[in-house]
């Protein structure tokens, strides 16, 4: 499980998982607006991390961002370190 902690929205982290084939699944918002983030979690299970980056990145609900958003950030962050881990594995 990934945790990631929000900035600038209602839910204060995120957890979830991201498989071997790219696909985000067991999203959880804690805080926020449950059925909404119900919602979105429900969507995005299953799906490629890059669609759903896609699709979410650059929501704004207050703050510059959204829960959506910060969730696209989240994945962000996790390919970031996901590709480091890989660099440093190949030296």
């Amino acid at each position: 499980m990934e945790i990631y902690n929000t900035a600038g929205t209602c839910s204060r982290q995120i957890i979830f998982r991201v498989d071997g084939e790219n696909r985000v699944s067991d999203v959880k918002f804690i805080g926020g607006c449950s059925g909404n983030l119900q919602g979105i979690a429900k969507l995005v299970d299953g799906q490629n991390i890059d669609d759903v980056i896609a699709k979410l990145k650059g929501i704004i609900c207050r703050s510059g961002t959204s829960c959506p958003d910060q969730l696209a950030r989240a994945l962000i962050k996790y390919k970031e370190k996901r590709a480091g881990d890989n660099s440093q594995a190949a030296k």
